[in-house]
């Protein structure tokens, strides 16, 4: 063990109650009006105009800073390797929307070129994401779902899908989620909404993520099978679609499947070398984009489509979109789907970003961000994109490699447009097994965060409950609804935990100011006649009530008992008093007044206290508020009940350590009155110790009291 340093600490002072404290400090009871704090916002100013203009956008801060001899290099690599990764998940991602993969591409190109301009992260890679990819299709799938664009074949004599116009209704869906789910983003940023993502502690994030990943998983089985399962939507969608696959088995493709197992072996191992070689080799092998090259190239050779009915990517049209307004009559149908996708997306980039900044020692702005998403995905949705957030994987590729910028994210955009304008084409016939085997793969990182179960056991079992709700609350709901019954559940346990505080009484440490709880320590000594009591959460209306309680039973007071037998005696001494008075009456003059003083002595009773006051009724109670940052009306009702009751017996009850707010919750509360003053309010608890030792140095002369 180190030896403790010996350091001299000795303070001379008065005892401080918080009326000593307001007149020592010369409290300023002057505030700003709601009128003065609007005006000062409203003020207009040419440094605070650009001030504005650069928190708007970021790149005119960071851009004419920008030093190519340090970060260009880096931000090249970065940005080429982030490209070549973004081209593979794109259109992967893009099956998960249940859109056409090119627009997996468009997603991967204006987004990231948005984000660039108005972002504050320097090393997230901003595009398609699976969860927020499967939460795109659950809309596009319930919107446009096959039923309704089915057509009789006169070839076969059946009914089949016309391919072409429900892609082109899926894709306005898409569209026109992620635009309203931009506005959402951009509206909370405006209103400086960026702390919310607080709610989403990490356990309920990765539980999330965890719950969604089995959802993407479940979503591509029809792609490595080769069948086509019913689209189910609201609760236990999940369940019933593993059953429906399930019953689908035997009618595999066998085709489609080997290609499955060939793609997912290939991938894993490649990845295993990769990382392997990570140490030798400046940028990572760019596995996906070498998977996808190969299997399109067989796929063409042996002409998978027609031998083997393997499914394939099809037509990729050349060139870019022209810019279409979404469909606004579908807003209606979709505004808590995107406001999930809002949530969601945010939660996670922000996430990322603040992890990447604590790295790098810069500053990522919460508000920022939300705009800067907001903008990407408002003006992807023109562009007939689907909503973004950032991926970890890329991100982790962008950041090793060397990238230091954001020009690392537009650079990688200016990849994606050259494959989009040129080369696109030539992947045609690229298996869709293979992208859903790209998926699989990619979903291996989230897979590991089961491994957050045992470590949360062992650190915060209440962490590790959110974590296993809000996993299995993701799968029984659809992602949107699984990521509000999770935040509803987190913050019940928040509740739960200020319901069930520790309650202590507090024991001095020998010769120290310093106060801890008896039951945790040997040492620390009980103050004869002073009772020190301390909650570890806030008092509120919801635990107000056991606060009392749990005063009674740590003191060992039975305060309703004591103040029935006082009320008891009080009513028996009023009766003798009448009594007394009535004879006083009848009999009239000195006989009379003898009298009554005679019977008033037979049922009087004085009793001479002892020199030692009873142990178990202290003269005074301290209340430790040093935990509580804030008192509702119920909280300080709590307190003034309790004083009062207290008092009724004899016993002091003093406040300590009160935070400034909690002092005006007392104030404005109707705490004070001109009995009670902030006199018995005392800056620390040694400053109450103190002042009720002194207070009962005094009244040990009065030894003698009256009963009736």
């Amino acid at each position: 063990m180190a030896e403790r340093r010996q350091v001299n600490y000795n303070v001379q002072r008065e005892i401080l109650d918080e009326a000593a404290v307001d007149e020592m400090a010369e409290k300023s009871d002057s505030k700003t009006s709601l009128c003065e704090k609007v005006k000062k916002s409203m003020r207009c100013s040419g440094p605070r105009m650009k001030s504005c203009l650069l928190s708007s956008v970021p790149l005119a801060s960071w851009l004419p800073r920008y030093s190519f001899k340090e970060d260009a290099l880096g931000d090249l690599i970065s940005g080429l390797s982030v490209g070549i990764m973004q081209l593979p998940q794109g259109m992967a991602y893009a099956l998960l929307a249940s859109v056409p993969p090119v627009y997996g591409l468009y997603a991967s190109f204006y987004p990231v070129l948005i984000y660039f301009i108005f972002g504050t992260s320097k090393h997230i890679s901003v595009g398609t994401y699976a969860v927020m990819s499967v939460m795109i299709g659950g809309v596009t799938e319930r919107l446009a779902p096959d039923s309704d664009f089915m057509i009789w074949d006169n070839v076969t004599n059946s009914s089949i899908v016309n391919l072409g116009a429900r892609d082109a209704e899926r894709i306005k869906v898409a569209a026109a989620v992620t635009f309203l789910s931009g506005l959402f983003q951009i509206l909370l940023g405006l209103v400086q909404f960026g702390f919310m993502v607080t709610y989403l502690s990490e356990p309920l994030v990765r539980g999330y993520t965890t719950g969604a990943a089995i959802h993407v998983i479940v979503s591509q089985l029809k792609y490595t099978f080769g069948i086509h399962p019913k689209r189910y939507s609201g609760p236990f969608a999940l369940i019933f679609t593993v059953v429906d696959v399930c019953y689908l088995i035997p009618n595999t493709n066998i085709g489609t499947l080997v290609v499955s197992i060939v793609a997912i072996v290939g991938l894993i191992l490649a990845k295993e070398l990769n990382s392997y070689l990570s140490k030798k080799l400046p940028v990572p092998i760019p596995v996906e984009l070498l998977g996808i090259i190969v299997a399109t190239v067989i796929s063409g050779q042996v002409n998978l489509v027609d031998k083997y009915g393997v499914d394939v990517v099809g037509l990729i049209p050349s060139g870019l979109q022209p810019p279409v307004l979404p469909v606004a009559s579908l807003f209606g149908q979709m505004i808590g789907d995107a406001f999930a996708l809002s949530v969601v997306g945010y939660g996670i980039a922000i996430s990322l970003g603040r992890i990447f900044a604590l790295k790098y020692g810069y500053k990522v702005d919460s508000n920022q961000e939300l705009i800067a998403l907001g903008l990407s995905n408002s003006v992807g949705g023109i562009f007939q994109c689907f909503a973004v957030s950032c991926s970890m994987s890329r991100s982790l590729v962008q950041e090793s490699t060397g990238g230091k910028t954001q020009v690392a994210g537009a650079l990688s955009a200016v990849v994606i447009l050259f494959i989009t304008l040129w080369i696109g084409r030539l992947f045609e016939d690229l298996p869709k097994a293979v992208l859903a085997a790209i998926i699989y793969v990619n979903l291996h990182g989230m897979m590991k965060q089961f491994l957050d179960i045992p470590a949360l056991w062992k650190s915060n079992k209440v962490d590790m409950v959110i974590w296993v709700a809000t996993f299995i609350l993701t799968l029984l709901f659809n992602p949107d609804l699984g990521l509000a019954a999770a935040i509803a559940f987190s913050m019940l346990t928040v509740i739960f935990r200020t319901q069930r505080p520790k309650y202590s009484i507090l024991g001095q440490i020998p010769d120290t100011d310093v106060y801890k709880p008896m039951e945790d320590y040997s040492r620390v000594k009980k103050l004869p006649g002073i009772l020190i009591f301390r909650s570890s959460a806030t008092l509120y209306f919801a635990n107000a009530e056991m606060y009392q309680e749990a005063l009674g039973d740590k003191s060992g007071i039975d305060i309703t008992k004591l103040l029935s037998a006082k009320k008891k005696l009080e009513a028996k001494r009023k009766r003798h008093e009448k009594k007394n008075a009535k004879k006083a009456r009848k009999r009239g003059g000195e006989d009379a007044d003898n009298e009554s003083e005679r019977e008033q002595q037979k049922d009087v009773a004085v009793i001479e206290m002892a020199a030692e006051p009873d142990p178990s009724l202290p003269r005074t109670i301290v209340l430790d508020l040093s935990p509580v940052n804030f008192l509702d009306t119920v909280g300080v009702k709590t307190l003034r009940s309790i004083r009062r009751d207290y008092g009724e017996i004899g016993i002091e009850v003093v406040l300590a350590g009160c935070q400034s707010g909690v002092l005006d919750n007392l104030q404005t509360g109707g705490f004070f009155n001109d009995k009670v003053t902030k006199s018995c309010v005392f800056a620390s608890v040694h400053d109450a110790v103190l002042h009720c030792e002194s207070a009962g140095d005094q009244s040990q002369k009065e030894l003698t009291a009256t009963y009736f």
